[in-house]
C-alpha cells in the first residue's frame, strides 16, 4: 500500500509521525489554494517532527531556537529525499513545503501567511486538533511539534481525524504570553506575538535602520557594537530567530510518554 509505504520510509529518515490528507480534505482560509504550488495535486503527506523537551523548557532561548533550527535542517533534508522516493517509485510528480522560510514578503503578506497552512493540513492528515494556543496539539506531543508537508498527484485517502480534546482549556498559554497576543480565543494578534517573539525580525531591522540613518556619526559608530546590531547581524545569515517559546513550555498537553 502507497500510505504505509510513504509512512513508512519518512518515519525511516527520523520522522516521529506522518500522516497523509486528501487535498479535499485541507481548508485554510487565510493560505493560499495549495494548486498555485502544484497544479495536480490530490493529496498531502504531512511529517511531523517534536521539539525537545529539555529545549523547550530551558531559560535559554537560544538553546530553544538551536533546538528547531536542528529540526529545521533535518526536516528540509528529509522532504526532498522523500519527494525524490515518491517521483522516483510512483511516476507522479511531488512538490515540498517547508516548515519555515521561504515566505512570500510580497504586499499584503510580509511573510505572515505561508504558501500552505501546515498547521490545518496537519489537522486534516489525523495529527493533531487546534488548542487555545492556535497551535495544534498531538495526542503524544503536544504542541511541541512541526511540520512539513509533500504536495504529491497520488490520490491517498486522508487519515482518520484526531477527535480525542487535547486541550483542557487551562489557559495558561494565555497567562504566559507576555504579548498578550493570545487574549481573543482563537484569534493570535501576530504583530503582537512578533514583536515580542522575533526582536531581530524585520520590524527590528527597520527600527534599527531608521534609528541609524537619523543618528550623528558618532552616536552610528556606538550603534554597530550595540548588542541589538550584532543580533540582527546574526539573524541577517542564520535566519529569523524566536526569543519566546511561552506558548509551547508552558502547554500540559500530550503524554511524550
Amino acid at each position: 500500500m502507497s500510505k504505509e509505504d510513504i509512512r513508512n520510509f519518512a518515519m525511516n529518515l527520523g520522522a516521529d509521525a506522518v500522516g497523509f490528507a486528501s487535498i479535499e480534505d485541507y481548508r485554510s482560509k487565510k493560505s493560499p489554494d495549495p494548486k498555485m504550488i502544484l497544479p495536480t495535486v490530490k493529496s498531502l503527506v504531512v511529517i511531523a517532527y517534536r521539539e525537545l523537551d529539555g529545549s523547550v523548557e530551558s531559560a535559554n532561548s537560544r538553546t530553544c531556537m538551536s533546538g528547531r533550527m536542528a529540526i529545521m535542517e533535518l526536516s528540509q533534508k528529509n522532504v526532498y529525499l522523500l519527494g525524490r522516493y515518491v517521483e522516483d517509485k510512483y511516476h507522479v510528480k511531488t512538490a515540498p513545503v517547508l516548515l519555515s522560510y521561504p515566505l512570500d514578503m510580497g504586499p499584503g503578506v510580509m511573510g505572515l501567511i505561508g504558501d500552505l497552512s501546515l498547521r490545518h493540513a496537519a489537522v486534516a492528515a489525523g495529527l493533531g486538533v487546534f488548542g487555545r494556543n492556535n497551535l495544534v496539539l498531538h495526542p503524544r506531543f503536544g504542541s511541541r511539534i512541526l511540520f512539513t508537508a509533500l504536495l504529491t498527484e497520488l490520490d491517498l485517502p486522508s487519515d482518520p481525524p484526531v477527535t480525542e480534546e487535547l486541550c483542557n482549556d487551562c489557559g495558561l498559554c494565555v497567562e504566559n504570553c507576555p504579548a498578550k497576543a493570545l487574549d481573543v480565543e482563537g484569534q493570535t494578534d501576530q504583530m503582537k506575538c512578533l514583536r515580542n517573539s522575533q526582536p531581530w525580525g524585520i520590524g527590528g531591522t527597520i527600527g534599527f535602520v531608521l534609528k541609524f540613518t537619523k543618528a550623528p556619526p558618532e552616536k552610528q559608530k556606538e550603534m554597530l557594537m550595540d548588542p541589538q546590531f550584532l543580533k540582527l547581524y546574526q539573524a541577517s545569515f542564520i535566519g529569523f530567530q524566536y526569543d519566546c517559546f511561552n506558548c509551547l513550555a508552558g502547554c500540559p498537553a500530550g503524554s511524550r510518554l
